[in-house]
């Protein structure tokens, strides 16, 4: 399995999990790699997880480099059955919780924190990809940051900034060095806490990070925007994803009124239709 997982790279294939896997292999014959022991791998790897880490971080990979290996003709295809997902229903924020977290953290002396929140709901952007983000990500007067994201494979956009995301970021105290950090945290981990921390003094849904990027998405799906627009705006891998995690129902009573809107509209030029009636 080593010369597998080498080979594998060598053909400039993603390294992502690799290393874990090929800690775990070592040097077992890749004939003995068999779909009911790469499901079994992945519990024992990842003890504490479930099926999507279970899928994406050892089925996925395993069997991509086993058929990869294929094609060079070491050893048979495989196909391995993945762990059963149940979907957690994404909780996305709203602007009144990160509005409200913005204030406290402004209050605690926290400037860059408040900007990273309102940050990330306006651009969809990940916690990773915002913390990376430097002064020469940035151009206020344009209205535009680019967003770094290394995986699977490295890539960028360009997110387009609403003036209270500008100002936001603009009273952020910095020298505004290129290469500095925007936000001056490393990285998920580093944010963790003290996230946490203004979120209870906010008194506030529990609200994560990523919480952001849902209400992203969702209230422009609930705001008539489609999902097209919005995958492409947010970094979506496509429309069918924003679907799948973000359309939450809109919980109004009155959201049914617009099916009858057009025929009340029609209905007053013609009359109207009554039960055995032909028209």
């Amino acid at each position: 399995m080593a010369q597998v997982f080498n080979a594998y790279l060598d053909a400039g294939k993603s390294d992502r999990f690799l290393l874990k896997l090929a800690a775990f292999w070592k040097d077992t014959p890749v004939e003995r790699v068999r779909p009911g022991t790469i499901r079994q791998a992945a519990r024992t790897i990842y003890p504490t997880c479930n099926a999507p880490t279970w899928n994406r971080q050892v089925i996925k990979p395993t069997q991509a480099a086993i058929n990869h290996a294929a094609e060079l003709g070491w050893c048979q295809r495989i196909s391995v059955k993945k762990f059963t997902e149940s979907p957690k229903k994404k909780t996305p924020a709203t602007s009144e919780c990160v509005l409200a977290f913005r204030d406290q953290a402004i209050a605690d002396g926290l400037p860059h924190l408040a900007a990273l929140c309102v940050f990330m709901i306006g651009t969809a952007a990940r916690v990773g990809e915002s913390c990376r983000l430097t002064w020469a990500d940035v151009d206020l007067s344009d209205g535009t940051a680019q967003l770094h994201l290394f995986k699977p494979v490295p890539w960028s956009r360009i997110a387009f900034l609403h003036p209270e995301v500008i100002a936001a970021i603009a009273n952020i105290p910095s020298n505004r060095k290129p290469d500095e950090r925007v936000f001056r945290y490393a990285g998920r981990g580093s944010v963790k806490s003290v996230w946490e921390n203004v979120t209870k003094r906010a008194g506030i849904e529990p609200l994560t990070p990523h919480c952001c990027r849902h209400g992203f998405a969702t209230t422009l799906l609930h705001r008539g925007k489609d999902p097209k627009t919005i995958a492409e705006h947010g970094g979506w891998k496509d429309a069918t994803t924003v679907l799948r995690t973000d359309a939450h129902a809109v919980k109004d009573r009155s959201a049914t009124n617009a099916l009858f809107d057009t025929t009340l509209t029609q209905g007053a030029e013609s009359p109207p239709v009554t039960h055995g009636q032909k028209r």
